[in-house]
């Protein structure tokens, strides 16, 4: 396991979670993009010990540390398995143990559209989304379900306009942006289907 990543207050951090079964090429360029399109100090890679809502478990948690260390090299962005630290499962036990760690530090949230089109199934997802911003990144395909999901019906008018998303971590949640980025097609799903991993 790694040390704890450092922060100090005031910092914007964006946090990308997930279990990195394999860690691929779209990961890291999501990674930048967020960095600059949310105007994120740093970001964490949060390599997860297992994904609640899959039924598989994934590789053992140093071989996924270690391939997202040997892909992901980047001055501000930190690969951390902070989650088996805390001994969390879920992202709110998670966002709940960084806000206790790191006070003063704004953290926000990232993901892909596919996840916010199936958002509402996270456990305690209001509470995520009303205590911590949201970076929302738009993957091929997934544009138009992210849109009509039921967090984003429900919190539609938490949305700032993509072109202000470089304020999200500076604005009070419940807030989320939504960018769109020419994307990767990566998935870590077709990689491990292609016996890539």
């Amino acid at each position: 396991m790694t040390a704890l990543p450092i922060a100090k207050p005031g910092q914007v951090i964006g946090l990308l979670g997930g279990s990195f079964d394999p860690p691929h090429a779209g990961h890291v360029h999501i990674s930048k993009a967020a960095l600059k399109r949310f105007g994120l100090d740093r970001l964490w890679w949060l390599v997860s010990p297992g994904n609640p809502l899959k039924q598989n478990g994934p590789a053992p948690l140093a071989e996924r540390m270690q391939a997202a260390q040997a892909i992901m090299q980047h001055p501000r962005v930190t690969i951390t398995d902070i989650e088996a630290h805390l001994g969390t499962r879920y992202t709110a036990q998670t966002l709940v143990a960084l806000h206790r760690r790191y006070p003063g530090v704004r953290f926000v949230w990232l993901m892909g559209a596919d996840n916010l089109a199936q958002f509402h199934r996270w456990q305690d997802w209001r509470w995520i989304i009303e205590n911590v911003p949201i970076g929302v990144v738009a993957r091929p395909g997934d544009r138009i379900s992210a849109r009509m999901s039921k967090t984003a019906k429900v919190y539609a008018q938490a949305r700032i306009p993509g072109r202000a998303a470089h304020v999200l971590g500076r604005m009070p949640a419940p807030a989320w942006a939504f960018v769109n980025l020419p994307m990767s097609d990566q998935s870590s799903t077709a990689i491990r289907a292609r016996g890539e991993w």
